[in-house]
């Protein structure tokens, strides 16, 4: 007999036991693409694992519990090599897919924000991520300018993906449950291929600004710009009011005048 993987809260699990919502997680990511190779992160007692692993040609599971590593092989022997004792945070991806591929999980909520940044790094690779995030997250990443939660994650995925929120899931459909509620989002890759600016200087400018959120970008964005013969309306608002355009725009001023 198999035995069953437990919950470890030093690694922030929380084990998804409903099959509907399961089903629509998978389904979130095969009604779009069901060809590419994906990549599960965290796969813990295979409440997705078990809908993807025969379905997808190409699929590999990651995760740094070798519990849950050595259950899902025991489950299933004859995929043994898809399911690996891996972080994903430091897995070298080209090694498994050197093309592009897709992303899906139950992420741990303690780094859900450094899957997404690792993401970022392979977005020229990285089509389609859905995962379930804690739910004021998953809002912060679909979020539009002009808000409190609109913030670093929200500027710089955006300035790559569309982003959808599915929907929300209840607490008591976990094990053990978590103290907030959930939700599962969609991240697909746009047609940009490239920022009309230097895109390294982007994500230093969007991370200096909201640094100090608060304060008009004329005085957040001085550790890195001194603009004193610069007048222009970007630098007279906060962070949070620029789209991704604006933050282009005001990537080029940086740059122009700097140089």
């Amino acid at each position: 007999m198999i035995q069953p993987v437990r919950a470890k809260k030093h690694l922030g699990q929380h084990f998804l036991c409903d099959e509907n919502i399961a089903k629509k997680i998978v389904n979130a990511v095969i009604e779009k693409d069901k060809t590419s190779p994906l990549i599960e992160i965290g796969p813990g007692t295979g409440v997705l694992t078990k809908y993807l692993i025969n379905e997808m040609k190409d699929f590999l599971a990651l995760d740094i519990d070798i519990e849950s590593v050595e259950y899902l092989q025991k489950l299933y022997p004859q995929k043994k090599d898809q399911i690996k004792f891996s972080d994903f945070l430091k897995t070298n991806l080209k090694e498994y897919f050197p093309g592009k591929f897709n992303v899906i999980g139950n992420f741990p909520y303690n780094i859900s924000s450094q899957i997404m940044f690792k993401v970022l790094e392979h977005r020229d690779d990285v089509n389609i991520v859905v995962g379930m995030f804690q739910k004021e997250v998953a809002q912060r990443l679909a979020e539009k300018p002009g808000t409190k939660t609109y913030g670093i994650l929200s500027v710089l995925l955006q300035a790559f993906y569309k982003i959808e929120y599915l929907f929300t899931v209840h607490e008591n459909v976990f094990s053990p449950q978590p103290r907030v509620k959930s939700a599962v989002i969609r991240l697909e890759r746009n047609s940009t291929l490239k920022l009309n600016c230097n895109e390294e200087l982007f994500f230093k400018v969007v991370k200096t600004t909201f640094n100090q959120r608060r304060k008009q970008i004329t005085n957040s964005i001085k550790p890195i710009f001194s603009h004193k013969d610069i007048t222009h309306p970007l630098f007279e608002k906060r962070p949070e009011q620029l789209g991704v355009e604006e933050f282009v725009e005001l990537t080029r001023l940086v740059e122009e005048n700097t140089q």
